[in-house]
């Protein structure tokens, strides 16, 4: 068996220093209890920006910008080796951690941000970086589309993971392109919730016959800093929770296995036979035996697309 853990605590909002000296302290709690992979919600690094569905369009604009520039200072520059603190706390408690955070690029415009979810091996490396391919509605506001490079399933120290980011679990396509990978671990980092969101995550564990792990951050006003732009009118009802949480583990072509956990904070654990994820597909296999590929066939672009080739 293995021990997984998801986070359901909240980041210091909008502080990457702060977030990032949090994050090194959950996973050596988790680490202590046995945990040998640690998952943290969408864009949890430095917080979810949950301003965008808080002001009204056009007329937010400008306080937009404001709050994007909060945002865009305390993004993560992978060629900058943002991420060194993570890595640094999965190599030495030998845990693979899972993280939404929000990317910022210094290799291109440096100032695009993209969703984006790394995972980081037991030993430290980055086994894989994926953006999110489509920015959900006003998500479109501050963050950028992402590109195929990311769609990979990987080998780690628990197994063969594979994460999509929120709605991007919607898109039929893009989950199939995982399934077709041999996947054991579906992580599926979010700031949805609720009973709709954990009958889709449900039906993924069926559908790909894997485990899947969600969890969105728990978050309450009183864990935003007051001194944020636009505090007191983007969260008047100070003693509003912003998002339950849920995090929850659903098992291989069955029911929930953990979780959810609502409006707690905390870490969800929870023992996994990674195994059972193959043996699973027995009954049904969407990219093996229950596939038709001389009916239906999809072809994926893996490019990294960049806006300027230097030769």
């Amino acid at each position: 068996m293995t021990k997984i853990a998801v986070v359901q605590q909240p980041p210091i909002y909008l502080d990457l220093e702060a977030s990032m000296a949090r994050a090194t302290e959950l996973v050596a709690e988790a680490a202590r209890d046995d945990a040998r992979m640690v998952v943290f919600p969408e864009a949890w690094f430095p917080g979810y920006p949950t301003f965008v569905w808080r002001l009204p369009p056009g007329a937010g604009m400008g306080k937009t910008d404001a709050l994007f520039a909060r945002l865009q200072a305390n993004s993560v520059d992978l060629s900058r080796d943002g991420m060194a603190p993570l890595r640094e706390a999965a190599q030495e408690y030998g845990v693979v951690v899972v993280a939404g955070y929000q990317e910022i690029d210094a290799t291109v415009s440096g100032s695009t941000l993209f969703n984006s979810c790394i995972i980081i091996d037991a030993d430290g490396k980055i086994a894989n970086n994926h953006r999110k391919l489509m920015p959900t509605n006003p998500e479109r506001m501050v963050w950028g589309f992402g590109d195929g490079s990311g769609l990979n399933v990987v080998e780690t120290a628990v197994g063969r993971v594979g994460a999509l980011l929120c709605w991007e679990n919607y898109m039929p396509l893009a989950r199939y392109a995982l399934y077709t990978q041999n996947i054991d671990i579906h992580v599926a980092p979010t700031w949805d919730s609720g009973a709709t969101w954990l009958a889709t995550l449900q039906h993924i564990a069926r559908e790909g016959g894997c485990w899947v792990v969600g969890g969105a951050t728990a978050l309450e006003v009183s864990d935003i800093p007051t001194d944020i732009p636009y505090f007191d009118e983007l969260f008047p009802d100070k003693d509003e929770w912003v998002n339950p949480g849920d995090a929850v583990v659903y098992q291989p072509f069955g029911g929930v296995h953990a979780g959810p956990m609502h409006r707690e904070k905390g870490i969800l654990f929870a023992d996994i036979d990674v195994e059972a994820a193959r043996s699973s597909r027995r009954k049904f296999d969407a990219s093996g035996h229950y596939a038709r590929p001389d009916i239906f066939t999809l072809n994926v672009n893996r490019k990294k697309q960049r806006p300027v080739i230097f030769n």
